[in-house]
């Protein structure tokens, strides 16, 4: 069942009036149900991981915190391993069987959906209540939300416990001033989804499916487009997943702050998808020794957790390569800033910090494009392919005709349509991000509000897609 679907708005509107009416002691029960049956709808028997991850942390959780001296060491640790347990059997034994060459027959497993973010938003859980951030949760049904609450168990925002779990003890009443910001929210992430990323959805996929059929032209906007489909894709669901638990009376992390305005690669990844990486930061950089130790070391703790970064993301190479390019980029950065400073002001363009400012984000975007390649190819040499060729004007290869345009999967009015509505949506993510005051201001005006509403429902409703195609992240 996906956010942008009629099944879902129906789910959605029978779940949240029931949810509201219920006394405040049935309202936790209903929503774990409403949540376990959302999960449901992809795979029944898969609701039996939820569940075993659910037992394996609410018992850990009590244990550590009961526990002393290094039993609680050795009961995080039968945690975390139970946790990663599950998740490498589902996700990458196949990978790192093959890759060995151990001999070891293939499991063929369907991936479940969502297991790396409940996976690791269980794990938070168990290392909190180690740390003594937070004390063991006691209450059974309010563990088992904080793993499964729908809005977010398939994709995220991966939310910390200390923010969570105290929402769940609370009685929640029906308000109408969430009501609209929820919805204006949720509707955002389907203007993002059904207006811009999936209208570029199949001439990506047709490019990327045979890049050796295309020229370097075609190469290069599938490339742009797939930056702006990702984006709009992941972002888009973020926003939805914010807005309805919004409406529910829960507040949920948001997980991107506009992250192509950005001017180095370090802060893309503190616009980026931010829950997951904030959770390497605290989970893996800091315990690893962060900034805190030498030079070479750190060095290789960035590059350990990136690589890292890419294959939660994917069993494959590609997405390895991914992360390993977002590592080199963070450490060339820092090995370059003193010279790219001193550049800028022999140059005079230190004079000009717009200037300056901008050049930093479109050489920032060229770098994550470039990853961006690898993280949609099917394999490594799709990926080189893709860079190699990308200046190639000539050869018996589709070039940027009209024609080629629509024989890889834009139709004439989407070709129209796609520069306005990703204008539309960068602009407002831009005066959302920068110019706030702006946005409120006009926003207060009565006319420009249902002028907007009016305009995006009937945007959404006559040129939106809806041809139940999932959401890029649900397949991690």
């Amino acid at each position: 069942m996906l956010f942008n679907t009629f099944s879902f708005a129906i789910f959605f509107a029978v779940t949240c009036p029931v949810f509201f009416l219920l006394p405040s002691r049935f309202q936790r029960g209903f929503l774990l149900a409403a949540s376990y049956y959302f999960y449901m709808c992809w795979s029944v028997p898969y609701i039996g991981v939820i569940i075993a991850i659910t037992l394996i942390d609410y018992c850990a959780g009590i244990a550590i915190e009961e526990a002393h001296g290094a039993r609680r060491r050795l009961f995080l640790t039968l945690s975390i391993l139970s946790n990663f347990g599950l998740l490498f059997a589902f996700k990458y034994a196949d990978f790192f069987s093959a890759m060995l060459h151990a001999g070891i027959p293939q499991l063929h497993w369907l991936l479940p959906v969502g297991i790396s973010f409940h996976t690791f938003q269980a794990v938070s859980y168990t290392v909190e209540v180690y740390r003594g951030s937070v004390r063991a949760e006691r209450n059974l049904l309010s563990y088992a939300l904080y793993v499964a609450f729908f809005p977010q168990m398939v994709a995220g925002p991966i939310e910390r416990p200390g923010h969570l779990l105290p929402q769940l003890h609370q009685p929640k009443n029906f308000d109408f001033p969430r009501l609209r910001s929820g919805l204006r929210l949720a509707l955002w992430g389907l203007i993002k989804k059904s207006m811009v990323a999936d209208l570029v959805a199949p001439l990506v996929n047709t490019v990327y499916a045979r890049p050796r059929d295309f020229a370097g032209p075609m190469l290069a906007l599938a490339t742009l487009l797939f930056a702006v489909q990702i984006f709009c894709d992941f972002s888009g669901y973020s926003d939805m997943a914010v807005g309805l638990a919004r409406i529910l009376g829960y507040d949920l992390t948001m997980n991107f702050r506009h992250p192509y305005s950005a001017k180095d690669i370090a802060g893309f990844w503190r616009r980026w998808h931010i829950s997951l990486s904030t959770w390497f930061r605290d989970y893996l950089y800091i315990p690893l020794g962060g900034n805190r130790v030498s030079a070479l070391r750190w060095g290789g703790v960035v590059l350990l957790v990136f690589l890292v970064s890419g294959l939660w993301h994917g069993a494959n190479w590609t997405f390895v390569v991914w992360g390993g390019l977002h590592g080199l980029y963070l450490l060339g950065g820092a090995m370059t800033r003193p010279l790219r400073l001193k550049l800028a002001t022999i140059s005079g363009l230190a004079r000009l910090p717009r200037l300056w400012a901008l050049e930093r984000i479109i050489t920032t975007n060229l770098l994550v494009g470039i990853a961006w390649i690898f993280f949609r190819a099917k394999s490594v040499s799709d990926g080189v392919y893709v860079v190699s060729h990308l200046c190639n004007l000539t050869g018996n290869v589709a070039g940027f005709q009209p024609e080629n345009l629509f024989r890889a999967g834009l139709p004439r009015f989407e070709l129209a349509l796609v520069p306005l509505a990703a204008f539309v949506v960068f602009c407002g993510e831009y005066l959302r991000e920068h110019r706030p005051r702006i946005c409120q201001l006009a926003w207060n005006r009565r006319p420009v509000r249902w002028l907007a509403y009016a305009g995006a429902i009937y945007s959404v409703v006559f040129f939106g897609v809806f041809q139940h195609l999932e959401f890029i992240y649900f397949q991690f």
